[in-house]
């Protein structure tokens, strides 16, 4: 019976040493060592890759695209639509991933996918001008007519032709920090315009935040928005 107790006493202690070696391994020392190898190797990537203006000021972060809307004209009504603010390059659209009327104390990102197929709403595998309301091929239509509205000035006509995928579809997260080139350059007229930019200043501007594929074969070029207005907006200021 002493034999029992004395197996058991030392099952426990050795269950509780092990408990308090691995507790300070994997909770304090592996936290710590990982968290200072991130902090010396990859020190903007650990913080959030935070994106600062020209005066060090943090506007966000490389990874989440943001939007660049006008004030709504009733901050209440969450059903009002955005209407984008033409000074800036604008992002892909978000469009269909709802909003936040569970608790409205609260501005959520809603991020997700809209989950319409892609030929929802198409007849024939086309989207026709009168696609029905509230699939994907009308909401496709109606941010293809958008877009060309809002980006012809009256030295630049858009095509339909000249529009791209991103310009008219959401990512998979809906917050997509970047744009095709493609989608960029047709915006450099109408940005030149608002801001009273010449055009190959902008289109210089566009050029330089162009990136190629990851590691040269991953991936598509791309343009990340916010850094690309951030240095707009320090060019408009310049």
């Amino acid at each position: 019976m002493n034999n029992s107790v004395g197996n058991t006493v030392r099952l426990i202690g050795a269950g509780l040493r092990a408990l308090l070696v691995l507790t300070v391994i994997c909770g304090v020392l592996y936290p710590l060592a990982v968290t200072g190898v991130a902090q010396a190797l990859f020190n903007d990537k650990a913080n959030g890759s935070e994106i600062k203006d020209h005066s060090g000021r943090v506007v966000g972060s490389s990874l989440i695209g943001q939007s660049y809307n006008l004030p709504k004209n009733d901050p209440n009504d969450i059903e009002e639509a955005a209407r984008p603010d033409l000074k800036w390059f604008q992002p892909r659209p978000s469009n269909g991933l709802g909003s936040n009327s569970v608790n409205t104390r609260y501005s959520l990102i809603l991020s997700g996918a809209t989950n319409r197929s892609a030929d929802n709403g198409a007849v024939g595998g086309r989207c026709a001008e009168d696609a029905e309301e509230g699939t994907l091929c009308a909401q496709v239509v109606a941010a293809k007519k958008a877009v060309i509205a809002d980006n012809s000035t009256a030295g630049h006509q858009v095509e339909p032709e000249d529009v791209p995928a991103d310009a008219v579809t959401s990512s998979g997260s809906g917050l997509d920090p970047n744009i095709s080139p493609e989608y960029a350059e047709l915006q450099i007229h109408r940005v030149a315009e608002q801001n009273e930019l010449d055009v190959k200043q902008v289109e210089k501007l566009v050029e330089e935040h162009t990136e190629g594929r990851t590691l040269g074969f991953m991936g598509e070029p791309r343009v990340n928005v916010l850094e690309l207005n951030t240095a707009l907006k320090a060019l408009s200021k310049s």
